[in-house]
């Protein structure tokens, strides 16, 4: 990862992020990925409409995203996982990251540490970064398999910079999966329902 200036925060913090599609790194001590296990994973026209530019889908990628750095790059445990990427035309980009682990009880466990990661972004963002301001919302469960939940994160700079994500993090038995999307703009402007729709067409595909 870059240095921590004012412009390295920012470009954590915003869509250049989530469509950033070339930097990509895994938690210390993953190991390979065991293509016999493969999930199946969202396609583009699976996510939110784009007012006004269609999505495009990168190819199925090994290893953590960077694009969720900002708010799982130190608390995801080293599991084998694999990602895509999504952008459309202008500032908008998202991003599905899957894991299969070894059983049903480390699947709910991988998801409840996760959920938690997400749920305690802004203040860790608040404490990393002192010229952002951050909020989080939690945007209720999805009732999918072994279940779903889905968070809002605005995020605002000292210099004006605004943008919004939307997270979720669901479980079909031993395998986890967690999708983002973002754009410039604040809660007004995210897709919670579309979003809702999409986390629940990502968990019911997985297998």
């Amino acid at each position: 990862m870059p240095n921590r200036t004012r412009a390295g925060a920012l470009a954590v913090l915003t869509v250049a992020a989530l469509t950033a599609g070339t930097a990509l790194t895994a938690p210390a001590g993953a190991a390979a990925h065991n293509t016999s296990a493969a999930p199946r994973f969202l396609s583009a026209s699976q996510l939110p409409p784009h007012p006004s530019s269609e999505w495009t889908a990168g190819p199925v990628t090994d290893g953590f995203p960077v694009q969720l750095a900002y708010c799982l790059g130190e608390g995801v445990p080293a599991y084998d996982y694999r990602h895509r990427l999504f952008h459309t035309d202008l500032d908008t980009g998202a991003v599905q990251v899957t894991t299969v682990t070894g059983s049903a009880a480390k699947g709910k466990a991988l998801a409840a540490r996760l959920d938690k990661e997400i749920r305690t972004c802004a203040d860790r963002i608040e404490r990393t970064y002192p010229d952002v301001e951050a909020e989080g919302r939690f945007y209720g469960a999805v009732r999918v398999e072994e279940g779903a939940k889905v968070y809002g994160l605005h995020t605002e700079t000292s210099w004006g910079a605004t943008d919004i994500n939307l997270l979720s993090v669901g479980r079909d038995g031993r395998t986890v999966t967690v999708v983002g999307w973002g754009q410039m703009g604040d809660f007004g402007d995210a897709p919670v329902a579309a979003f809702k729709k999409t986390t629940r067409t990502a968990v019911t595909k997985l297998h």
